[in-house]
Parts: C-alpha cells; sequence; structure tokens
C-alpha cells in the first residue's frame, strides 16, 4: 500500500528558495543534556519535513545509549557497525525509508564491539566521512550527555538543536550541557598551544566545577588579558538553539525565551529560541503505531508546532549569511550590568516599561523558579532579586534616575539597544520569510482563510496570547478562526467582530477580511 505524505505548511515561494539552494549541503545536530527529552521526536520529524520539501535526507542515529529511530521507520536496526568508517562504507550501511528521498543510518542496536565513532581516535575522521555523504541534509540525533562525541557533533554542526522539557533536572543538564560544550571548544581551539591550554584548565580547577564560560573569562582575565579576550572571542562564535517540549502552561510556552535571555546574561552564551512542541497525546499514538508523527498525524497540534520549528530552521539555512561582526569589548563583560541591563530594557524606557520588565524579570528570577535550576545557587539569586529590586526602585524615581544616569553614562541615550535583548536569529529569518510571501500572495481580491491569518501573524512575530490580551478575544476563538473550526466559534454576529478586530491588529484591511472570510464561513460546513 502506497503512504500518503501531506505537504508541509510551506508557502511555494519559499519552496522554490529552498529548491534554488540545492547543492548547498547542511548539517543538524540534535542533543544536548538529559534523555527523554523529545531529542529522537524532533529530529526524526525534522528530517521527515526536509524530505517532504522535495530534499534528500539522510537520518543519522548517533545516541550510543538508546539507538532506537529505527523503530519509527519499520527499520530494522544493524547488528553490527559498518567495518570500516570510509565515507563508501557509511554509504552501504545507509537504509531507504517508506519516506521518499529520507534514509537512515542505524545505531548498532546489538553491535558486541562499540561502534567507529566511540572508539579512540576515530571519532573526528568518522565524523568527516559522515559529512561526506552525499546529501542535501544530515539529521544527527546525537542523544543525551555531553561526552565528546555528542559535543563535537553539535559544535561542528550547521544548526545544533537542544531539546528539554519544563522540568528542573532537564533544565540543569541542559545549563551543563552549554558549559561543557564552552569547555571543549575552548580547549580545541588551544589544543596546539600547551601553555595556553594549561592555564585554562588550572582556571577551571581554581573554579572548582565545570564553570560558567564567563567564570573562566573573569578568572583568565586576572592573568592574562589577552587569553581571555581569545575566551571570549571563542564564546561570541559559539551559537546554539533551543526547542522545549511537553509544554503545557503559559509558563512552560515563556520557558524557551526565559532560558535565552539567562543564557547571554550569565554565560555570555548564545541559545536561540526555535519553538516549544505541546504536550500531545498524539505523540505517543504515533509511537505506538511506529510512524513519525509527521507522517501519521500531520494535522495534530504538536505536529503543526514541530512544522514550525522546521520552517525556522529552513530559514535559517536558507537566508543569506551575514559578516560575521567582531567580538564586542572584553571590558563590559566583566563589569557588573547597569539597571536598565539587569531589567532588560533600553535607556529611554518609560515608567509603564520598567513596570513591566520588573514584573517579568521578578517572575524569571523568582525562588524555584523553572528557568533558574541549577543556574545560580541561592545566595547568586538573593543577589539577583535584589539589583532587580533596586533597579526598579531607581529608574522609578525621576530624581534618582537622573543622577544614576549622569553618574554612570558619559553620553545621553541615542537610542542603544535594549542592553539585554537576546538576539533571535530562527524568528527574524521565518519572519523574512514570510513577509516575503506575503507580500506576493495579498492583494485587491484575496481571499483571507484562517490559515492565511495564522501566516499573517506569524511573519509579524505576534502570539495569540498577545492578541488574546489586547483584543479580549479567546484564545480558544482565536485559534479557532484561525483553523477554521467553525463549530467552536459562537453566533455570526459575534465572529464578525472578533474578524474585525484581528484584522485590524494585523493592520489589514478589515472589510476585506470581514467579507471574504464570512462568505467562506456560511459556504464551509461546520466543523
Amino acid at each position: 500500500m502506497t503512504e500518503s505524505f501531506p505537504p508541509p505548511s510551506l508557502g511555494p515561494d519559499s519552496i522554490a528558495e529552498v529548491e534554488g539552494s540545492r547543492g548547498a549541503r547542511r548539517m543538524l545536530a540534535v542533543g544536548g543534556g538529559r534523555g527523554g527529552a523529545g531529542k529522537s521526536l524532533v529530529a526524526q520529524n525534522l528530517a521527515v519535513y526536509f524530505a517532504q520539501l522535495g530534499k534528500s535526507v539522510i537520518l543519522v542515529d548517533l545516541d550510543p545509549t538508546g539507538a532506537n529511530l529505527h523503530a519509527q521507520f519499520g527499520v530494522t536496526a544493524h547488528a553490527a557497525p559498518p567495518a570500516d568508517d570510509t565515507t563508501e562504507e557509511l554509504a552501504k550501511a545507509l537504509v531507504p525509508t517508506f519516506v521518499p528521498g529520507l534514509s537512515i543510518l542505524p545505531g548498532p542496536h546489538d553491535a558486541i564491539e562499540p561502534p567507529l565513532q566511540l572508539r579512540a581516535g576515530r571519532k573526528s575522521r568518522w565524523l568527516s566521512r559522515l559529512r561526506a555523504l552525499p546529501t542535501d541534509y544530515l539529521v544527527i540525533d546525537v542523544g543525551p550527555g555531553h561526552a565528546h562525541l555528542a559535543l563535537d557533533v553539535m559544535l561542528a554542526s550547521d544548526i545544533a538543536i537542544c531539546v528539554t522539557v519544563p522540568e528542573p533536572p532537564a533544565i540543569e543538564a541542559t545549563y551543563r550541557f552549554v558549559r561543557a560544550a564552552y569547555r571543549r571548544k575552548l580547549r580545541r581551539a588551544l589544543a596546539r598551544d600547551r601553555f595556553r591550554l594549561s592555564l585554562v584548565d588550572r582556571a577551571i580547577k581554581e573554579i572548582g566545577r565545570l564553570p560558567s564560560p564567563l567564570d573562566v573569562i573573569r578568572v583568565l582575565a586576572k592573568s592574562d588579558r589577552t587569553l581571555a579576550e581569545l575566551a571570549w572571542a571563542e564564546l561570541s562564535r559559539m551559537r546554539l538553539h533551543l526547542t522545549v517540549n511537553q509544554t503545557r502552561v503559559r509558563t512552560d510556552l515563556e520557558l524557551a525565551g526565559a532560558m535565552s535571555g539567562l543564557a547571554k546574561r550569565h554565560y555570555g552564551v548564545t541559545l536561540d529560541e526555535l519553538g516549544w512542541v505541546e504536550h500531545d497525546d498524539t505523540v505517543w499514538l504515533t509511537v505506538r503505531r511506529r510512524k513519525p508523527l509527521l507522517v501519521d498525524s500531520p494535522t495534530s497540534k504538536a505536529a503543526r508546532n514541530i512544522e514550525r520549528i522546521a520552517r525556522r530552521v529552513v530559514a535559517l539555512t536558507t537566508a543569506k549569511p551575514e559578516p560575521r561582526e567582531p567580538a564586542s569589548p572584553l571590558a563590559p563583560v566583566l563589569a557588573p550590568p547597569d539597571h536598565y541591563a539587569v531589567l532588560g530594557i533600553g535607556r529611554s524606557s518609560n515608567d509603564e516599561e520598567v513596570r513591566r520588565a520588573f514584573k517579568r524579570q521578578r517572575e524569571i528570577y523568582a525562588t524555584g523558579g523553572l528557568a533558574t535550576s541549577s543556574l545560580l545557587d541561592e545566595k547568586e539569586l538573593t543577589v539577583a532579586q535584589g539589583r532587580i529590586d533596586e533597579a526598579h526602585d531607581t529608574l522609578l524615581d525621576p530624581v534618582r534616575r537622573r543622577a544614576y544616569d549622569l553618574s554612570m553614562f558619559a553620553e545621553p541615550d541615542v537610542g542603544r539597544d535594549d542592553a539585554q535583548s537576546v538576539p533571535r536569529p530562527a524568528l527574524a529569518a521565518e519572519q523574512l520569510m514570510l513577509q516575503s510571501e506575503l507580500a506576493r500572495e495579498i492583494g485587491p481580491d484575496t481571499e483571507f482563510t484562517g490559515p492565511l491569518l495564522r501566516k499573517v501573524r506569524e511573519s509579524q512575530g505576534i502570539e495569540i496570547a498577545e492578541i488574546s490580551s489586547r483584543t479580549k478575544i479567546s484564545k480558544a476563538h482565536l485559534l479557532a478562526l484561525e483553523d477554521e473550526t467553525y463549530g467552536h466559534l459562537p453566533a455570526m454576529v459575534y465572529v464578525r467582530g472578533f474578524v474585525t478586530e484581528l484584522a485590524k491588529y494585523l493592520r489589514l484591511d478589515p472589510a476585506q477580511v470581514q467579507r471574504t472570510y464570512l462568505r467562506r464561513m456560511r459556504e464551509k460546513p461546520v466543523s
């Protein structure tokens, strides 16, 4: 029986752009932290998504503790690893799946000897041979933990995705992975300079635990400023991405953004938020059916979440690379943050923006908060809370704020960026891609559907919760408008008002949106 694969929700212009980049090889690695967080779920469905775009994809099972990706594709696991780590031998070990264009390199499930990539002195060679395989996308399920192979694969990939769940042990493991990845990156950069490498190892021993990157840099700066600047430059070039799986409540949805901000502030690491995957029993059912989520239940909410993550990855991999900026000066990194940086706002922020930022930071740094799990000890958390309170009190008092600005800043504010804003390249790339498509799709005769309204919203980086808060339309009704589940909407007179307010918020023509959407609603059977 022939399988049917619905196309992913990517517009024709984006598909053309992706097709135009054929031959541009990309390696994606999914790993970071604790087992059971959903790394295999994300990896296998990203691979399916790319294959549905017409790309050639190889999915690699590199989980040394539980290689079982083969089970989701009806593939038999290898009983033994390839005889050699040449590209030819690896290519022979590839197994086609029922998804056109997608092959899998299963893990040696019942091997007696360890696979080649785990043997001493073979990791780098195996990785280079793997990357030489002829394919458009190489998606690697790295598995849990921060062993050297996992770190090397994540650091060598074009897109490295850490997956966590909203639980303290998983968040702790993610932060530990970030620290271990930086230590590995710095040591590899100094591999041929034994003297400086010994200084780094001494600094880490002085700290007494697996340290944060900024802690290493601060210790190095006391004895060797040049080495500290090199360590800062390596940190500036390090980029990871973050996905939160099994989200249930509002704080879970905000976790990735909070962790991104905390990683930037306390570690100096760019941890770009890719999105979240909602808790969905459909995921469990697809595992029982031994099929990937995007094949078995492509319309489920978890599948839609993963599609959006995949779309952002596509946008990142197809966007023109921006020229790499040199690392910022080291001095600001070593200095304590000013009040504006503590609240994550700019110096031109008004009182209302200060209050909102204060409330947000107090939630993030609350005692027992999820995002700060293992990041700060009790003493450090108390200090951080005190800084937030002090920043709030100072910036809301006009006299104290004026005196503070005069004492801290030599120049007046000229509209600088928020001191603590975290760059979100994935979101920006996705928005540019969607805006390019919408410029061609929307015109005077456009019929506005639910999916088109969702696309407009996502192109502007607006979340459902934000629209609900401003328009007072419930999230359930907004989702029903986008999903076109008319049976979940109230009477037509109320829907007319909802559509009008939504169009105004999205800066669309309310009359055109209302006319075309309601006409479609009248013609389509209630579901």
